[in-house]
């Protein structure tokens, strides 16, 4: 009797899990559509002889291609947020492990708490989800950055990541910091800049 209560406990609890993925699951984004995305820019206003006038947006970027990107500015990122971003599919188990261990030590010690989000997890809250923080949006979240890395490549993942990403006073992505903080343009900056 006590295995048939068991067997029953286990198959509830299995479809308490999956009325909840589906309930959470049921209205998510089409990974697909980052294959064509293309973020805002500003528009730019020229004079009759070509000579630009001004620019209007309420984010300020400038688009690269990942082959616009220098390389000591892949690497600055890739060892700031995701060492091992070229190796996992989209979760870094270890990573999020990592963060989980050492959030411990900062609840206990009043510090800011770390994430454990890779960068494809950063592509798909930043441009198909919201910023709140839930359990439903984290596992929306791991499930399109499976369906990412399905879709995109490792580079196209990593362009979408830095042209997104907001970098402070006004920058969107890398090309525009580059330009705001430094007034170079990204294949100008040296690795300290990069950094």
């Amino acid at each position: 009797m006590a295995g048939v209560a068991l067997l029953g406990g286990i198959a509830l609890a299995g479809v308490v899990v999956a009325v909840y993925a589906a309930w959470v699951l049921h209205d998510m984004p089409d990974a697909s559509e980052l294959a064509d995305y293309r973020p805002a820019t500003a528009t730019r206003v020229y004079a009759g002889d070509g000579t630009l006038i001004g620019e209007f947006s309420d984010e300020r970027r400038i688009y690269v291609t990942y082959d616009q990107v220098p390389q000591t500015v892949v690497h600055a990122f890739l060892a700031a947020e995701d060492q091992n971003f070229f190796n996992h599919g989209g979760i870094d188990v270890s990573g999020i492990g990592r963060a989980m261990f050492k959030n411990v030590f900062n609840v206990m010690s009043g510090k800011r708490l770390e994430g454990g989000s890779t960068i494809t997890q950063q592509v798909a809250k930043n441009v198909l989800l919201t910023s709140e923080t839930s359990l439903n949006r984290k596992l929306k979240e791991a499930v399109l950055s499976s369906r990412l890395e399905a879709t995109l490549t490792k580079e196209q993942i990593l362009e979408l990541y830095l042209n997104e990403i907001y970098l402070g006073y006004r920058s969107y992505g890398v090309a525009s910091a580059a330009y705001n903080y430094f007034g170079k343009s990204l294949d100008q900056l040296t690795p300290d800049e990069a950094a």
